[in-house]
């Protein structure tokens, strides 16, 4: 097992659309502060249960934090310490998700195995299923990354990238997902629904495990999310919450929609079948999509009608919802001025 290293990883900072400043302390071999030495195995239980110790990383490829090469990891930790000073009694909590972990990939197994753990399936059992994963597949340890990154540029409500891992179950949401998808690849299914059951439950989002998630993405919210089996969302999509990517019925084999990389998809909207989003595509919140959609296409209503096009190669990096808003107010007025029409110069038609 093994955290990202800098010669795996050189080219990380190029993928990111940007770092995040930190104002923290630099560590010059100083032991943590007695605010952070807390006893938190008596809050969390992963490390208190069954005398679990934390993963072993690989000595070949694992590096310090300090030399990690990693800007995300070096931020989450910057924040989590200056996080622990400014409210000393969540101290113990930052110090047993974030501070007490060599690398972003171990964290997020022990905030993941806590959010999801329940009576029948304990945190110990899954942060072992969680860590073993996510350790081991360069592509989820990329995609971490990435949706972090998403997180923290595109929701103004995300507060730092300590703050999206810690506590907006959109990214912890995704990131179980994705540990889900990765076990349904290795053929364990069974092991990959009890976990999709348990993320259901849990955040209220149904992401089915077959279906193929891209990196980069914002899951703004995410209540109400439903993914069925078959579908496929790209790379640097927005979805807010309630969107459906649905089936059409009892029909088996390929039959949910495509969407392409950039796409925007407004809250509640619902698109069935095996039908394609075009890249860059805008969705407009509430609408109800049952054909294909042009790339770079503005589109809206129930059923959806392409109503313009956007200028934007990637809506869903501007976020910008109101980019019909001209369009609609158009609509209203012509409405309001056909209900005024007078026949007979009596009647008003409604």
């Amino acid at each position: 097992m093994a955290c990202l290293s800098d010669k795996s990883w050189s080219s990380l900072p190029e993928m990111l659309s940007r770092r995040l400043s930190v104002n923290h302390e630099q560590e010059n071999g100083e032991t943590p502060t007695s605010s952070l030495a807390f006893p938190f195995e008596k809050v969390f239980p992963v490390y208190a249960m069954s005398g679990v110790v934390k993963p072993e990383s690989d000595p070949g490829s694992a590096v310090s934090a300090s030399d990690s090469g990693d800007p995300i990891w070096d931020a989450v930790k910057g924040e989590a310490k200056l996080e622990a000073e400014r409210e000393p009694i969540l101290s113990s909590f930052l110090y047993a998700s974030i501070l007490s972990h060599d690398c972003l990939e171990q964290a997020l197994a022990f905030v993941l195995a806590n959010r999801l753990q329940n009576p029948t399936v304990l945190a110990t059992q899954l942060l072992d299923i969680i860590s073993n994963v996510i350790m081991n597949d360069r592509a989820i340890q990329q995609s971490i990354r990435l949706d972090l990154q998403a997180f923290k540029d595109r929701d103004p409500a995300c507060l730092s990238y300590c703050s999206a891992l810690l506590y907006l179950k959109g990214y912890q949401s995704l990131q179980s997902y994705r540990v889900a998808h990765a076990l349904w690849s290795q053929g364990r299914s069974i092991l990959a629904l009890a976990l999709q059951s348990c993320i259901s439950e849990v955040f209220g989002v149904d992401i089915h495990p077959a279906a193929r998630i891209g990196e980069g993405i914002l899951l703004d919210h995410a209540t109400g999310l439903v993914i069925g089996e078959t579908a496929v969302v790209g790379d640097r999509v927005s979805l807010m919450h309630g969107v459906t990517l649905g089936g059409t019925g009892k029909e088996t084999g390929d039959r949910h929609p495509k969407v392409g990389n950039g796409a925007l998809i407004g809250a509640c909207v619902t698109v069935l079948g095996n039908i394609k989003i075009g890249e860059g595509a805008m969705v407009a919140a509430g609408s109800l999509v049952l054909e294909d959609i042009p790339p770079h296409s503005m589109i809206a209503g129930i059923p959806a009608k392409v109503i313009g096009f956007v200028d934007e190669k990637a809506p869903s990096l501007t976020m910008k919802h109101d980019a019909s808003k001209e369009f609609f107010r158009h609509v209203a007025v012509r409405f309001v001025e056909g209900r005024d029409m007078v026949v007979s110069g009596v009647f008003v038609i409604f």
